[in-house]
């Protein structure tokens, strides 16, 4: 059993989203942890699902199923900071989730149960789903342009197309903003969009498009979710917030609050509004903290944090026993 030390700082919270899963994230914990067992089964009982297969089995194709895969990354990130908050005394001081994200950062800020938490997210899952017929939506990562040239780019593509719409949906890092919206557009976007359009439209300055089509199932973060936002203000709207124990930055505007009923509406808009995360992960730092973890699989937020802040930014991940060891050696004085 890996053994605690005093705190030494305190840090910063990340909480990854759609995007992170893959099959076996969590099992070094369920293998070692009784408390991740415990949550295991308990997120089990709540959805009647059986995680332990979908996340340490799969197959690949039911993980990314949008119902599955944002009930498993709440669950997995959640698990992950109970394990590390039972271990070592690490000290949170404020946090950050990237979408889905966004719910394990305020369960572990004791502002959301858990057991709510797994319901709203699986609901959330379902009416995003549901809320495109499949192939009439589609995303698309926008990399070597600045956040006004893409929003323009959004613009003048609905126009020049006739199709939409078309939105900036995750403003994640300087240079990468992900588009969203109706599939025509971007088809025509990835068909019209070259160096000359970029240096014809969007100025000389604005520099080289670099477009890459994501596989996702529906396009999320945009105003084609607007049926989905409708359901989840139902759903969260009967669930039960509690002030945050630390602040967490929300998705919506990149700001913290106290207020519940606030916190609710940040979660409600986000849904078919954009995820700031640039902006999310400068308040952090502005904040003066420079120390991460990155609560769950993967090393996206990772990524992410360096191309934003540079060496500013540290960010431990946990994807094995040796990475939880090197994150206590950290939190030692």
């Amino acid at each position: 059993m890996i053994q605690g030390g005093a705190v030494n700082s305190m840090w910063g919270a990340l909480f990854p989203g759609q995007g992170s899963q893959s099959v076996g994230m969590g099992r070094f914990l369920f293998d070692e942890f009784q408390t991740a067992r415990r949550l295991f089964e308990e997120a089990a009982d709540t959805l009647k699902t059986d995680f332990r297969k979908l996340c340490f089995e799969g197959p690949d194709s039911d993980l990314q199923l949008t119902e599955n895969t944002q009930p498993a990354l709440l669950l997995v990130s959640t698990v992950t900071h109970r394990v590390v908050k039972e271990i070592m005394p690490i000290k949170i001081a404020a946090a950050a989730g990237h979408s889905i994200g966004e719910y394990a950062a305020l369960v572990a800020a004791e502002s959301l149960e858990f057991p709510m938490a797994l319901r709203a997210v699986r609901k959330r899952g379902q009416a995003m789903q549901a809320a495109v017929p499949v192939g009439q939506g589609a995303m698309c990562a926008v990399l070597g342009l600045g956040d006004e040239a893409v929003q323009k780019l959004c613009k003048l593509v609905v126009e020049q197309s006739g199709e939409s719409p078309l939105e900036p949906a995750n403003f994640n890092s300087p240079g990468q903003v992900v588009v969203s919206g109706s599939a025509k557009a971007v088809e025509w976007m990835k068909q019209n969009v070259t160096a000359e359009w970029v240096s014809e439209n969007l100025g000389a300055s604005a520099g080289r498009a670099k477009l890459i089509p994501l596989s996702v199932s529906a396009p999320f973060h945009c105003s084609l979710m607007k049926p989905a936002e409708l359901e989840m203000r139902k759903v969260l709207e009967a669930t039960t917030f509690s002030s945050p124990r630390f602040p967490v930055v929300q998705n919506i505007n990149a700001q913290s609050t106290q207020d519940t009923n606030e916190i609710r509406e940040r979660l409600i808009g986000q849904i078919s509004g954009s995820v700031l995360w640039t902006q999310c992960q400068q308040n952090l730092l502005d904040q003066g903290l420079h120390r991460y973890v990155e609560f769950g699989g993967g090393k996206v937020l990772s990524g992410l944090a360096k191309k934003i802040a540079g060496d500013k930014a540290r960010v431990s991940n946990l994807n094995s026993l040796v990475d939880l060891k090197a994150l206590e050696a950290l939190v030692e004085v």
